[in-house]
């Protein structure tokens, strides 16, 4: 299982939200390329980026950013991102950047379609972004509910192409009260393409909890706080930890 530490960009800063509320931001640092190089020199193998200026309104304001990023890290460490990818276009424009995976989260919900294009063309780059209050699947930055079953939709892009799914459980995300196992045990039994769990991680004792059939984990607020360092957490999830 690999650790995926977080960088989450809002007006060019490094910042948390809780409970994806954007009236409830914390601002960790203001520079996300030197954040981003800190976790490459920590061994982080994969790191995730979320635009959420993109993903409130659509904005790419902040894909200079995420260019940077990628060009600042070492090549053996590679980017996901996500946050405002609704469409084939947008993700294009983040594999211009530099970006190994990109999320699509709304467009799944709306434009499953998309995601089907963007699989036969991107085979194994392309992530489908999973967020949800339990199992009511919300979109646009979280700020809308859907009524969209998890695990109904984790089924529908169960396909060959799709890279990984992204499941991030809303209630849970900066809380640092742990993952959410039930959920994710729901999605895992459904499915065989890979799963990265996101949301509530908040010690090495959560990481370790976790189902060993994760292929990855997403964790921000913990490492930012000094709950563990991300040497840490990538021994925590290794199989011998």
């Amino acid at each position: 299982m690999d650790l995926y530490p977080a960088i989450d960009v809002r007006a060019g800063k490094v910042v948390r939200l809780l409970r994806g509320d954007y009236d409830a931001q914390t601002v960790y640092d203001d520079d996300p390329i030197a954040v981003a190089c800190r976790f490459a020199d920590a061994g982080a193998r994969w790191i995730h980026v979320v635009d959420l200026d993109a993903a409130l309104d659509g904005s790419d304001a902040n894909l200079p950013i995420i260019h940077e990023i990628c060009a600042a890290v070492p090549g053996s460490v590679q980017i996901q991102t996500g946050g405002g990818v609704r469409r084939a276009a947008d993700a294009h424009a983040r594999f211009a950047a530099g970006a190994s995976r990109v999320v699509l989260g709304s467009a799944a919900v709306e434009r499953p379609e998309t995601i089907d294009e963007l699989a036969g063309t991107h085979s194994g780059r392309i992530a489908v972004g999973l967020d949800a209050r339990g199992r009511d699947v919300a979109i646009h930055g979280w700020t809308e509910g859907t009524g969209t079953d998890l695990v109904t939709l984790a089924r529908r892009f169960d396909r060959p192409g799709v890279g990984a799914l992204v499941v991030t459980e809303i209630g849970r995300d900066g809380t640092l009260a742990g993952p959410d196992l039930a959920q994710l045990r729901s999605v895992l039994d459904a499915v065989g393409v890979p799963v990265i769990a996101s949301g509530g991680v908040g010690s090495v004792d959560d990481l370790r909890a976790l189902d060993e059939r994760l292929a990855g984990v997403i964790v921000g607020r913990a490492i930012y706080e000094g709950r563990f360092t991300v040497e840490e957490g990538i021994a925590a999830c290794s199989p011998s930890a």
